[in-house]
């Protein structure tokens, strides 16, 4: 029956078509895809796209993280407010800089909003409820950890503290995160000096735990408002026989020039680290007058009982030495040794003089494999290398006028044989300094090995009846002479420790040196050992944790190069930022920046004997190989900043 219209319900009888449910539109295929699709409104698809994963499967993919969620599946579709919520979340980076570019929500409706099924109401950055899936992890802010990975940043790249005002650092951190509050100059040092606190008291257990003893390693820096800055470097074994190496005071001294800098600096770092009576040998990287040694020497003497009755107070240094005495040795022979540089100067200036230059050695069949390559000045190790490849290809350069016009006459005969004796001599300089740079630390009896055979060729040469010879070594001699005459005791005690060699090699090589005098020498060192073996027996010395501070001592002082951690203060000048920070902030700065960059360490291959002087002894000679052990082998060439890498040896007496 038709319905009858009335008055107030005309009712128009209109034939209905069915209306297919709107997700069938968004599951077609291409068998049943619409001519016509509805746009999608919804602003999450600014962010995701559909893709096809099986029959009548699809998943929405983020276009940021690639993440894809659950859409559709069949006839069933899972809707949009889960892909609002991985957005809301603000992992993906095109959320944030749409955030930081504008203050509206990426999921606010647009203000013409009509009555459609799409329409979104407006949500806030902030959900109420924070949902997780086991698909996507959670990433919150933290802002405390964003201000330790600041003040981190600054330590280890020596950025300046003010670099959390500059406004470009601002905006950038801004852009990835709004949300972060940025911190101001006065914020950050305190995060700074709370991060070198908290590294700090690491170091400390670390340092109480150690069963033997410290060598400490000072440096002086100076400053461009004329104060200077003392570095001090501990290094130390631990338990597990392991060799650590820590940056422990940057102390400021108003007048570094006097005589009582370095002793306050050492004062300072005793009392800091509760290390007193537990000093073993100090090295100093700095030229001091006498009443500056005397002024160490009381205060080593008043902190710690000395060990040999005092004769591991020295001042002396194996690297430095050998710097000293190559730079010497060239500068003797600097005229010389120009010509040789000017040589390979215009040999490597040219590819074409070079090519030449390599056809002339083909055709003169000279056997030299050595390839030229000009020095750096301030590395007497490039300018040996440098001579000795020229040496090798004299022939070639004596014939190369002959070839080539322009090339003006080279080294004489005579001039030649000059750099061939100078490479002979600087040779076993070179090979130990080698050995002290290379990436295997070495232990201290091997000092032992390469300083006599030195002061052994060097002795011979300088008796040599060749003028030339004896005119070049005796120098060299009388240099490597100081050293080894302060340094033989301790080096020899350290061989007489390997049992491989025990007294027979001191014996050896004593003889070969000294000749008929060699038996006092020998005689030196045998009381030596047995004095030390009293002295760590009756101390207690052992595999044991050091309990009472007052049965440890003994200090050793060395004149030589400054410590490893430093290699990046190579102008030995502290920068004129750090100049303006506080005393305090400095020295934060630069003991955090060593402590998080890692540290030299190494388990020494000793024979684990249950000897409390034999264990005690040894570890402590085991940190006396990483005094101013060198992080980097051109360091120790620096004519501007040497580098000490050998141990504190003591004085043999007169």
């Amino acid at each position: 029956m038709e319905p009858m219209p009335t008055e107030n319900n005309a009712l128009v009888n209109i034939e209905m078509e069915p209306v297919e449910p709107a997700y069938l539109d968004m599951q077609t295929t291409p068998e049943t895809q619409p001519t016509k699709r509805r746009k999608k409104k919804s602003v999450v698809w600014e962010h995701f796209t559909i893709e096809n994963v099986g029959q009548g499967v699809r998943r929405a993919c983020c276009k940021q993280c690639k993440q894809s969620f659950a859409y559709s599946t069949g006839s069933k579709v899972a809707g949009t407010s889960h892909l609002k919520r991985h957005i809301a979340k603000g992992s993906c980076p095109m959320v944030l800089r749409n955030q930081a570019m504008d203050s509206q929500s990426p999921f606010s409706a647009p203000s013409n909003t009509g009555n459609n099924d799409n329409d979104v109401t407006p949500v806030t950055d902030q959900p109420k409820r924070r949902y997780r899936t086991a698909n996507a992890p959670f990433f919150g802010f933290d802002s405390d950890r964003s201000r330790l990975e600041i003040a981190q940043m600054i330590i280890m790249h020596d950025y300046p503290l003010h670099i959390v005002e500059h406004p470009g650092f601002i905006a950038f951190v801004h852009n990835l995160q709004p949300r972060f509050d940025m911190v101001n100059f006065s914020t950050v040092q305190g995060d700074c000096i709370a991060t070198y606190l908290r590294e700090k008291q690491a170091i400390q257990q670390l340092i109480e735990g150690m069963p033997g003893r410290i060598c400490l390693t000072l440096d002086l820096w100076n400053s461009c408002q004329t104060t200077g800055y003392v570095f001090v470097t501990g290094q130390f074994v631990d338990s597990d026989w392991k060799i650590h190496r820590k940056l422990l005071n940057v102390v400021m001294e108003p007048y570094p020039e006097s005589d009582s800098a370095f002793s306050h600096a050492v004062s300072s770092c005793l009392s800091d680290w509760n290390i007193e009576g537990r000093l073993f040998s100090l090295t100093i990287n700095q030229p001091l007058t006498e009443t500056g040694i005397d002024s160490l020497r009381s205060l080593l003497s008043e902190k710690n009982p000395n060990i040999l009755g005092g004769q591991l107070l020295l001042r002396n240094c194996l690297a430095r030495y050998l710097s000293n005495i190559a730079l010497e040795a060239l500068k003797s022979s600097q005229e010389t040794v120009k010509k040789v540089r000017d040589c390979v100067k215009y040999v490597k200036t040219s590819e074409s003089l070079e090519e030449k230059f390599i056809t002339l050695k083909q055709q003169l069949q000279v056997p030299s494999t050595k390839t030229l390559a000009l020095d750096d000045q301030t590395q007497w190790n490039t300018t040996y290398e440098m001579l000795l490849a020229a040496s090798e290809l004299k022939e070639v350069f004596s014939c190369l006028d002959t070839s080539d016009p322009d090339y003006s006459k080279g080294p004489s005969t005579e001039e030649w044989k000059i750099i061939e004796h100078l490479c002979t001599y600087l040779k076993p300089l070179f090979e130990t300094a080698n050995l002290l740079t290379a990436s295997t630390i070495p232990t201290t009896n091997t000092f032992f090995h390469e300083a006599w055979k030195i002061q052994l060729e060097l002795t011979r040469a300088a008796t040599s009846e060749d003028p030339v010879i004896s005119g070049l070594t005796k120098p060299m001699l009388e240099n490597f002479d100081k050293y080894w005459k302060s340094s033989c005791l301790i080096l020899a005690i350290a061989v007489v420790m390997d049992p491989r060699f025990k007294i027979k090699l001191v014996e050896f090589s004593f003889t070969k040196i000294y000749g008929d005098d060699a038996a006092g020498f020998i005689n030196i060192v045998d009381e030596g050992i047995h004095q030390l073996f009293l002295e760590y027996v009756g101390s207690g010395s052992g595999t044991a944790k050091v309990e009472d501070s007052e049965s440890h001592g003994g200090a050793g002082l060395s004149n030589g190069a400054g410590s490893a951690g430093l290699s990046d203060f190579d102008m030995k000048e502290m920068d004129r930022y750090r100049c303006s920070l506080r005393a305090e902030t400095v020295e934060a700065l630069v003991c955090a920046k060593d402590w998080l960059s890692g540290e030299i360490s190494e388990t020494p291959n000793v024979c684990q004997i249950e000897c409390p002087f034999y264990l005690g002894y040894a570890m402590d000679l085991e940190t006396l190989k990483m005094t101013g052990r060198l992080s980097q082998a051109i360091s120790m060439w620096h004519v501007k900043s040497q580098r000490n890498v050998t141990t504190p040896p003591p004085p043999a007496p007169n």
